[in-house]
């Protein structure tokens, strides 16, 4: 209980000051998937809130995947990150993923799949005798395994680029503006699904989705 009063707190003086700095971007916040696709405003859009280092995030994610592949283009779908202040490393992956975006689109979530797979490498008592250009290179080593070797350069060089700060601050104020302060969390079509009904596997995707998608059969069964 105390605990979670605390984080309560934090969140909340955390979204006071966003508030309060509040900037518009340049842009809107997310990355699309499948990368490219823009939104489509006769689709059902739906917003998943993700830190790279959260379990749940990671587990939520091939269920969610599979769903997008279903529906091809009748759903649309945004990403956006928001490193907890409570995972160690949560920001400078969230960082990386930015980095990698503003450079190729199209490398941003298979960089993302493999923080998912190799999650534990950046869990605090795994790193916790680490300094944080340690943690980076371990970032930069990973992700020239995964995207190739053009990739070293373009993540060692983007962690000194003011860029990829700004943008992954960005991504941070944009959660907090709406009220997000936990992960996984899911918008649909603009509205947030309470906990309780947040998916864990396709079905329960396919339910949501097919309720939106066939309204009247749904109310008619």
């Amino acid at each position: 209980m105390i605990r979670a009063f605390f984080l309560f707190l934090v969140f909340f003086i955390i979204w006071t000051q966003v508030h309060a700095q509040l900037i518009p971007p340049s842009k809107p916040d997310g990355f699309a998937y499948p990368p490219g696709r823009r939104v489509d405003p006769d689709s059902i859009l739906i917003e998943a809130f993700y830190d790279p280092v959260c379990p749940y995030s990671r587990d939520s994610w091939p269920p969610l995947k599979q769903a997008l592949k279903h529906y091809g283009s009748r759903v649309s779908f945004l990403l956006h990150l928001l490193p907890l202040p409570y995972h160690d490393n949560a920001y400078v992956t969230s960082r990386a993923l930015h980095i990698v975006n503003i450079h190729n689109a199209n490398a941003t979530f298979s960089l993302l799949e493999r923080f998912f797979k190799d999650q534990a490498m950046f869990y605090g008592a795994q790193t916790q005798l680490l300094t944080r250009p340690e943690v980076v290179g371990r970032i930069v080593k990973l992700g020239t395994t995964t995207l190739g070797n053009s990739y070293r350069h373009v993540l060692k060089s983007g962690f000194n680029d003011t860029k990829s700060e700004r943008a992954t601050r960005v991504s941070f104020k944009h959660s907090t503006s709406r009220g997000v302060y936990g992960t996984p969390t899911f918008y649909v079509n603009g509205f947030k699904l309470p906990d309780a009904d947040t998916p864990s596997e396709f079905g329960g995707w396919k339910k949501i989705i097919d309720s939106l998608i066939h309204p009247q059969k749904v109310q008619g069964s």
